[in-house]
């Protein structure tokens, strides 16, 4: 018979209730304890799950009940010091939200504590575990549309930060171990826009290249004219023998190639499981044989270091060449 994990959830915003529904469907997981800092989120968490444990802080959690399992839900500064503490459990498994955190070199030390303890750890990206992604990902590695040459991204209500990273993230995944060379980006202020506690740029163009000769655009912001009637988000992959476009989480995608000159609309259904079961399933493969598998989690710190560094690249009027820890 296969354990069960007690679990823990440190924050319960958006990410947060993602982890504890997770937690809740999932019949390998018992929650246990969820903490937050605001009054309000810790009646809903007891109204709607009984016999769950609330606190106001992770320090009261981790002190009264220590689980198995800590999912790291918090405001992205607060994740380093959180899984610090969470560290001097005797911890088994990590969830980390993204981003990592607020900065590429906090999350590398972050993964580098986990690292050290070898202990598995998953930061949901619901893109790689959504069936129409999984097949997109799957048409570009197995050469469907031939070698990668352009990504196109537009994205609309949305910013690099909150979104693009999600996107980012997705394309690091297509290149595998490519690595991302330079980036150059131009933000736009001009409006006070707040997304999920914290002041974004209205508009933004992010040009990233990679060291194989592939280059990506993201245009990003509140109002982004998407060439895709109807659509919020577009991805346009184009490859030396076709291409693919799909539609953010839409569970469609589009196919040209030498198989479909005219292009083949293909509708997916979507499996039983929300992503962030998918990913606790994950954790849990990871668990159940002992063995840490950090290759998603070094993703998701390369798409934040392509994050700050548009930041950066706007902040300081000029390209920043990668990595930046160099």
């Amino acid at each position: 018979m296969k354990p069960t994990y007690t679990a823990a959830v440190v924050g319960a915003g958006a990410g947060g209730k993602l982890s504890i529904n997770a937690l809740a469907a999932s019949d390998r997981f018992e929650l246990v304890a969820v903490a937050d800092l605001r009054a309000e989120a810790r009646e809903a968490i007891a109204a709607a799950h009984p016999g769950v444990r609330t606190f106001a802080t992770h320090q009261e959690l981790f002190a009264a009940c220590p689980t198995d399992v800590v999912c790291v839900s918090t405001w992205p500064p607060s994740h380093l010091a959180v899984v610090q503490d969470a560290l001097a459990l005797p911890l088994k498994g990590l969830v980390v939200e993204k981003p990592l955190a607020d900065n590429s070199r906090a999350g590398r030390t972050l993964l580098q504590l986990i690292r050290e303890r070898g202990l598995p750890v998953v930061v949901p990206h619901g893109l790689l575990v959504a069936e129409h992604g999984r097949q997109v990902v799957e048409l570009v590695h197995h050469g469907r549309i031939g070698m990668l040459k352009v990504v196109e991204i537009e994205c609309t209500g949305w910013d690099i930060i909150n979104a693009g990273i999600h996107w980012l993230d997705f394309v690091v995944a297509l290149v595998w171990n490519a690595p991302a060379e330079q980036v150059l980006a131009l933000c736009d202020t001009s409006t006070r826009t707040f997304r999920d506690g914290m002041q974004v740029e209205t508009q933004a163009v992010t040009y990233v290249q990679f060291r194989n000769g592939l280059r990506v655009v993201m245009h990003t912001g509140d109002r982004i004219n998407i060439a895709e009637p109807g659509e919020g988000v577009l991805f346009r992959l184009v490859g030396s023998k076709g291409m693919v476009e799909f539609y953010g989480w839409k569970p469609r995608y589009k196919l040209w190639n030498a198989e479909h000159p005219e292009g083949a609309l293909v509708e997916v259904t979507p499996g039983p499981l929300s992503n962030h079961h998918l990913y606790l399933n994950l954790l849990l493969g990871q668990l159940d044989h002992g063995y840490p598998h950090y290759g998603w989690p070094e993703y998701s710190l390369a798409a934040l270091e392509l994050c700050e560094a548009a930041y950066l690249s706007s902040q300081h009027q000029c390209a920043v060449t990668l990595p930046l820890d160099q």
